[in-house]
């Protein structure tokens, strides 16, 4: 058997050079580059054989291990998880500092290769600067915490263990149903330490993803469902965009007038304009599809976690004759609602489906006059908001309008958490398939800048790529600014500030609380909280001192002039919006399951702990 002498470093990076992956008869590299940010844990190890590597992979430097991650996992995302990038780091901090990410990865099924640097395997110079010790078991690191957060999880503790690791990492990260972060812990010594290694082990390898199809006999149970069904509605998820299969969803949907509210993953699978597309659905839903919810005698979930956004905390569906079916590559996640399982990729799925359907003849019983005039009403509630004006200064919508306005059909808005993801779902609006990035299954601050460069790095150049983000992720995590900078990788930062966590003071206040510690606001002396006048902060001088273009909006007419000057630059750019606090959207039609204090020195708080439990015995059970 012929071998080569490599460490363990330079044969990941070998290996990692050659996976490729092969999809609907299109074969593309897999892994396209790797983030790093470098410490004493992996700069002699990992960073040596970045250095010399002569292969394909691009090395990008991070500036925050969480920023990066972030990066790799939006541009994994809008890749519809075929071409992805590794990430490593130092030990300790360097290394949990990727955590968050990795869960956030995870929890949107989203590929990530993570390859944290760790202890010495030999333990011989054991306390290691960084090094966290657990007196009751001392083969635990650091790297241990990301176990609950990763799909697959391994520590190489010898460098001939790299080879069944990487298979099994490759296993993971490229099936459809168990993918997400994918953790390779790498002690420090064995990084370095060096192997004879099959020169088989650095072959070509071409990693098939096929199309799960389901049984006649689940496809017959399916259709005997819908046929006896008069008002199904369908969700569209995010497994829409990940089959591409926005195309079919659209003629099923208008082959058998069935209604379609999209998921915070799976909006823009049909364009606003299309006659059956209700618009959002949930927790931060659309007029039209919550009140077609509520009526509905069938879900119809296509690739959807039916998390309790989507399902408005389970009240969404008031029907008592309501069914599910969900269509789903995972069983983990078709058989939530206690749904009809058709265990299927979405596109394959809806083909079949139907196939079958018009050999039945069949149709909804639903309206197409009230479903036209539901929609028309919910086009006049997003006009309204889009044209809003309020005294004092600018509304969160009314920017948001002028924003949606002004871009170009084919470039992508991102955005993750604050008030902006409710008012995005709800109005904006997408006429082409993956120009609405939103990370809401973790709903992580900070993803938003960082993601935006991942998406930059993925997108068509033609296409601009907008970071839609509030003061408060702004200051959590931005750093990757620099990088798209560093990158000539020109994003524009669009910050809405509205001078703290306000999305949280809105919930926190309409809970009964008269708000607290939300607002970025200077200590009164007079009650010892943050309770005295608003912080002024410059975002715009902040984002010049990092080498970005700045421009600060506090008019309508500032900010129209200053989307016209950020999209002539060719470098990143960031323009800080002055929004008016409690400016954003409203429920309809639904409702949110949070947890309320059941005793309080608060009337309001004891009166909206009774609110919630009224509403928590109309939720399903399950």
């Amino acid at each position: 058997m012929k071998t080569v002498r490599l460490t363990m470093s330079q044969a990941l990076l070998q290996f990692l050079d050659n996976q490729y992956i092969h999809f609907d008869g299109d074969e593309r590299k897999f892994i396209k580059g790797v983030f790093g940010i470098f410490g004493h844990g992996n700069v002699t190890g990992m960073g040596e054989a970045l250095e010399n590597h002569t292969g394909d992979l691009t090395y990008l430097q991070g500036k925050n291990e969480q920023g990066m991650v972030h990066s790799a996992t939006a541009y994994s995302k809008q890749k519809n998880r075929l071409e992805i990038f590794a990430c490593t780091t130092s030990i300790g901090p360097g290394a949990l500092n990727m955590v968050t990410a990795a869960a956030t990865a995870t929890v949107n099924r989203i590929p990530v290769l993570l390859l944290p640097g760790d202890i010495f395997a030999t333990r011989q110079p054991d306390p290691v600067l960084q090094q966290v010790e657990d007196p009751r078991d001392y083969t635990i690191s650091a790297n241990d915490a990301f176990k609950p957060v990763s799909k697959y999880w391994d520590r190489i503790t010898r460098p001939e263990q790299l080879m069944t690791a990487a298979l099994n990492a490759m296993r993971v990260l490229t099936d459809p149903v168990d993918t997400g972060a994918v953790t390779l812990a790498l002690p420090q010594d064995v990084q370095a330490e060096a192997y004879d290694y099959p020169v088989d082990f650095f072959k070509k390898r071409i990693h098939y993803i096929e199309r799960k199809i389901a049984s006649e006999d689940s496809f017959d149970r399916a259709v005997e469902l819908i046929s006896k069904k008069k008002n199904p509605v369908i969700i569209a998820g995010g497994g829409v965009h990940y089959s591409m299969a926005t195309t079919e969803l659209a003629n099923f949907a208008a082959d058998f007038n069935i209604p379609v509210g999209e998921t915070q993953a799976g909006k823009s699978a049909l364009s606003w304009k299309h006659e059956f597309n209700m618009g959002s659905i949930g927790a931060t839903g659309s007029l039209a599809s919550n009140t077609l919810a509520k009526e509905a005698d069938l879900i119809i979930a296509v690739g959807s976690r039916l998390t309790d956004f989507s399902t408005s905390s389970k009240v969404a569906f008031a029907n008592p004759e309501v069914e599910f079916l969900s269509i789903n590559v995972s069983g983990f996640d078709a058989m939530k609602m206690e749904s009809h399982m058709l265990v299927a990729d979405a596109k394959t799925a809806i083909q079949k489906l139907s196939e079958k359907l018009k050999e039945r003849h069949y149709q909804s019983a639903h309206n197409l006059d009230r479903l036209k005039t539901l929609k028309d009403e919910w086009t006049g509630i997003v006009d309204q908001y889009y044209s809003q004006t309020v005294e004092g200064g600018l509304s969160q919508t009314r920017v948001l309008g002028e924003i949606n306005n002004f871009i170009d059909e084919r470039d992508i808005i991102t955005c993750a958490a604050g008030s902006m993801p409710g008012d995005l779902h709800r109005l904006w609006r997408n006429t082409e398939p993956k120009t609405y990035h939103m990370e809401y299954g973790f709903s992580c601050m900070g993803y938003e800048l960082a993601g935006a460069l991942g998406i930059k790095m993925a997108a068509d150049e033609d296409q601009e790529v907008y970071a839609l983000v509030g003061d408060g992720s702004y200051l959590m995590l931005h750093t990757e600014l620099v990088t798209s900078i560093q990158e000539n990788k020109k994003i524009t930062v669009l910050l809405l500030d509205n001078n703290g966590f306000q999305c949280i003071h809105n919930l926190q206040v309409g809970q009964g609380s008269d708000g607290f510690g939300n607002e970025f606001r200077y200590r009164s002396t007079e009650d010892n909280r943050l309770s005295g006048e608003y912080l002024n902060i410059d975002f715009a001088a902040n984002a010049r001192s990092l080498g970005a273009k700045g421009y600060t909006a506090r008019t309508l007419d500032e900010l129209q002039e200053a989307l016209e000057k950020a999209k002539n630059e060719t470098v990143s750019t960031l323009i800080d919006i002055k929004v008016l606090p409690g400016t954003c959207t409203d429920g309809y039609e639904s409702w949110w399951h949070l947890g309320v204090a059941e005793v309080s020195t608060s009337e309001k708080v004891e009166k909206a702990h009774k609110e919630m439990e009224t509403k928590k015995a109309e939720a399903r059970k399950y």
